[in-house]
C-alpha cells in the first residue's frame, strides 16, 4: 500500500489493512483504497469500499484516494451485477457516530445488493439475519468477478 497512515489500535479497517495478504474478507486491492467483505452482512453481497488510510472524511481525502475509493466502488457495483443479478443497490456512507457509522473515523462506502421483497426487514423487526450464502463463498465469487473486471 501507498501513502497508509499510522495504524489506529482497535480499527478494524487498519487491521485489515495490516493482514491485507491473508485476510479472508478481502476481494479486491487497490493502492489507496480496497474493498472487502462486511462481516455481518445485511444482504449477501454485501461489501465495503474502504481507504488504506485512517481518514474519516470525504473532505480530507486526497485526489488520488478520493478518485480510487469512486473506482472500486464503481467497480464493486458492476461485480455485483455480474455475480448477483440484483434489482437495486444502496450504496452510502455513513459519517459520525450520529449518521450511523458503526466505524467511526475510517471512511468506507457500503455497497449492499438488493432485490424486491428481500428479506433486509428481518434484521430490523426480528433481529435475525436471512442469507443463504456463507462468507467464505461470497468472497471465492466476488474475488472472481473482480479479477475478471481487470482482465
Amino acid at each position: 500500500m501507498t501513502d497508509v497512515s499510522t495504524p489506529v489500535p482497535g480499527c478494524i479497517f487498519c487491521d485489515a489493512v495490516a493482514r491485507q495478504a491473508d485476510d479472508p474478507l478481502i476481494v479486491a486491492r487497490g493502492n489507496q483504497a480496497f474493498v472487502i467483505l462486511n462481516k455481518f452482512p445485511y444482504n449477501n453481497g454485501h461489501i465495503m469500499v474502504v481507504t488504506s488510510r485512517h481518514v474519516g472524511r470525504l473532505a480530507d481525502l486526497s485526489a488520488a484516494e478520493r478518485d480510487e475509493l469512486m473506482a472500486l466502488t464503481q467497480a464493486s457495483e458492476v461485480a455485483l451485477a455480474r455475480v448477483y443479478q440484483p434489482h437495486g443497490f444502496n450504496i452510502g456512507l455513513n459519517l459520525g457516530k450520529s449518521a450511523g457509522a458503526g466505524v467511526l473515523d475510517h471512511l468506507h462506502v457500503h455497497v449492499v445488493p438488493r432485490w424486491n421483497g428481500d428479506t433486509n426487514f428481518m434484521s430490523v423487526v426480528g433481529e435475525t439475519r436471512v442469507l443463504p450464502e456463507e462468507l467464505p463463498t461470497t468472497a471465492g465469487r466476488l474475488r472472481a468477478a473482480f479479477e475478471a473486471l481487470r482482465s
